[in-house]
C-alpha cells in the first residue's frame, strides 16, 4: 500500500499542520511516512503546501508526482495541484472557498466540504482543517477514529500548544460524522 497526499492552501489555514497530523496518524497506524513542506517566505496569507506519503514499504522520495489524494483549501491550490491528481483519486475541497464548478476534471472523486460550517458545529472556529481530516478519514478508510483522536491530541500536546483540547477531536468528529451521509456540509461528485 502506498498513498500520496498533497495538502495545499493559504498560510494560516493549518495546511502544514494537516499534513503533520496525517503523517502522525499514518505512523500510529503502522505506516512508513514522509512529510515534505513547502511555503513562501510570507507564511500567513501566502501559499503553503506539503507532500505526505504513507507506505507499507520504504519511501524513496518525499515528493508526490501523482497524488492519490488532494486537500485543496483554496482555489489556487485546486488550480495548481488538481491536474496532477491520479485518475480515480480523491479531491477534498474546502467548499467555503472552492466552488465545485472550478474542478474541470471528471475522472476523479470529489468531496466539497463546508469546513466553516463543520468547525462552527464543533465549537472550534479554527478547526476547519481538522474537520476536513475527519471527512478524509471516513471516506478513505485510511484512519480509525480512535487512532486519529490519539494522534491529534498527542501532536498538540507535544508541540507546546497546550494540553488535550476536546474542541480538536470535536472538529474531527464533526467531519467524520458528516462524511457518513445526510449532511449538507459535504457534497460528493463521482467520476463520469
Amino acid at each position: 500500500m502506498k498513498t500520496e497526499i498533497i495538502c495545499s492552501g493559504y498560510g494560516g489555514q493549518g495546511v502544514l499542520t494537516t499534513g503533520i497530523l496525517i503523517a502522525t496518524m499514518g505512523h500510529r497506524s503502522g505506516y512508513k511516512v514522509t512529510w515534505y513542506p513547502s511555503y513562501g517566505t510570507e507564511m500567513r496569507g501566502g501559499t503553503a503546501n506539503c507532500n505526505v506519503k504513507l507506505s507499507d514499504e520504504d519511501i524513496g522520495s518525499p515528493y508526490c508526482r501523482e497524488p492519490d489524494i488532494l486537500i485543496a483549501m483554496n482555489e489556487p491550490a485546486l488550480d495548481k495541484f488538481a491536474p496532477a491528481l491520479k485518475p480515480g483519486g480523491w479531491l477534498f475541497a474546502n467548499a467555503s472557498l472552492v466552488a465545485p464548478e472550478r474542478l474541470a476534471r471528471e475522472d476523479v472523486n470529489a468531496a466539497f466540504v463546508d469546513t466553516e460550517a463543520l468547525a462552527k458545529l464543533a465549537g472550534n472556529a479554527r478547526g476547519g482543517n481538522i474537520a476536513m481530516l475527519g471527512v478524509l478519514a471516513r471516506v478513505t478508510g485510511l484512519f480509525e477514529r480512535e487512532r486519529a483522536h490519539l494522534a491529534i491530541s498527542g501532536y498538540f500536546e507535544s508541540k507546546g500548544k497546550g494540553k488535550y483540547n476536546a474542541l480538536n477531536t470535536a472538529a474531527f468528529d464533526a467531519g467524520f460524522d458528516a462524511a457518513e451521509g445526510g449532511s449538507e456540509a459535504v457534497a460528493y461528485r463521482r467520476p463520469k
